[in-house]
Formats: structure tokens, C-alpha cells, sequence
């Protein structure tokens, strides 16, 4: 089953996040990139749509859903970069525990670094899975317990789309936990250092993507010069009530 924008609810503006009520909420993403895998990935797309709250992290998404003139119509980006601070700043105000599950050991020992001097009032704990594409179900339950255990008052999951998006939801009920959970995976290396953001002008005017490109044009190519063309496609198929 493919993924429909009409079908959605994505959320408008950034001012909407602090209407997110408190609680076990799961808060996706939605850019072209995962709006096309999930177009053959049943479980991902199910994920996106199941999740409690998905969030505009593309202007091509913003744009789309305007065009296609669906229920969602997003004001503006809402960048996983967003959730993560607005997010953290919340949190920090208050006191509490954030935990980061997903990346490595070194992007974790970093992001502890840095938490502990931009978010002093925040308790920070992490874990880092195996590097493998699917988890055993050994590796599921030590996951598990590792989050139970910490509790948080916040929790983040890195491992990239879609990986991050499908084990949350397909573990979801496992999660015994009170808090907002967000699948943000770029945003803990963007946090850490180890990689560099778009300046803010590339931000603003939709480039970000091309940024990411010029820097690892091996790694990025067939993401955004293929996958642009494919979501325009994507988006024409949906348009035309073929998808």
C-alpha cells in the first residue's frame, strides 16, 4: 500500500508543535525522500501514517501539499532540526531526562559533550544498537529494556530513514515510557559536530538539499538528482488519482 498526501495530517507551523500534548506521542517526518521510499515500502508508510504527529522536514512536501490542494497544508518547513530544539528547550527549562538511541558511540559521547554545556538542566543518557541492517530479536529486547530502564522524559531515535520510523512503530507497544519520542536521524551528528548543517541562506530559500549534495555528491546523488524526479512523478501520480 503507497503513501498519499491527501491522506496526511501533517502539521502547519512550528508554533503547532507547542500544542503536542504531554505523554507517549511518536513524531515523524515527512520529506520527498521518504514520501518516495514509502511508495514501496508498505511498513514505512504505514509507520508514517500511524505515527502521532508528522512533521513538513522539506519544502518540496510544503509545496506539494499546496499544489495537490490536500486537508494538510503546512505554512512552512518544519525541519527535524526544529523538533530537536524546540523540543530540548522545553525540556531544559524544566529539568528531566533525554535519551538518544541510534548512531555511534562517538556521535553519542559528543552529543553528551555538547548537551551538557547548551542543555545544562538536562540529564542526558544514551545508547548505541549494532550496526547491522535488521536487529535479531536479542538486539530488539536489550534495545528495549535499555529505554525502559532510563525511562526518559524525552526520547530521540537516530538510525536513519526509513530504519528508524519502522522499528519504532513495529516496537511501539514494547515502549514503556511517558514521553515524546522523535525519529530526527541527521540531527544527532548535526548536534554532535560531525556534520555540518546548511548555512542558514541555504535554509531559507529551499536549498538545503543542494548543500547536502555539493558536500557528498557520491553518497547524495541518486537521493535528490533520481529522487526529485521520481517524487515530481510521485506527486503528478497523485494528482492525477494513479497512486
Amino acid at each position: 500500500m503507497t503513501i498519499k498526501l491527501k491522506d496526511l495530517c501533517i502539521l502547519e507551523s512550528k508554533e503547532v508543535l507547542a500544542s503536542i500534548p504531554q505523554g507517549k506521542k511518536l513524531i515523524n517526518t515527512i520529506n520527498a525522500h521518504s514520501y518516495n521510499t514509502a511508495q514501496t515500502d508498505a511498513l514505512f508508510a504505514e509507520a508514517l501514517r500511524n505515527g502521532d504527529y508528522l512533521i513538513p522536514d522539506g519544502a518540496s512536501i510544503v509545496k506539494a501539499c499546496r499544489w495537490l490542494k490536500v486537508k494538510s497544508r503546512p505554512k512552512e518547513r518544519i525541519a527535524g532540526w526544529d523538533l530537536f530544539e524546540f523540543e530540548m528547550e522545553r525540556l531544559n527549562k524544566t529539568g528531566g531526562r533525554c535519551m538518544f538511541m541510534g548512531s555511534s558511540p562517538k556521535v553519542l559521547k559528543l552529543i553528551v559533550e555538547k548537551a551538557k554545556v547548551t542543555y545544562p538542566n538536562i540529564e542526558v543518557v544514551t545508547y548505541s544498537p549494532p550496526y547491522k541492517p535488521e536487529f535479531t530479536e536479542e538486539d530488539n529486547a536489550a534495545i528495549i529494556k535499555a529505554v525502559n530502564d532510563a525511562n526518559p522524559d524525552l526520547l530521540w531515535i537516530g538510525m536513519t530513514a526509513p530504519k528508524q520510523e519502522k522499528w519504532t512503530y513495529a516496537n511501539w507497544d514494547r515502549l514503556d515510557i511517558h514521553c515524546h519520542v522523535g525519529t530526527i536521524g541527521a540531527v544527532f551528528d548535526f548536534f554532535a559536530g560531525t556534520y555540518k548543517r546548511a548555512p542558514l541562506w541555504w535554509q531559507e530559500h529551499s536549498l538545503e538539499w543542494l548543500y547536502r549534495l555539493i558536500k557528498e555528491p557520491r553518497r547524495m546523488w541518486r537521493r535528490y538528482l533520481i529522487g526529485n524526479i521520481l517524487f515530481f512523478r510521485n506527486i503528478m501520480r497523485e494528482r492525477m488519482g494513479r497512486a
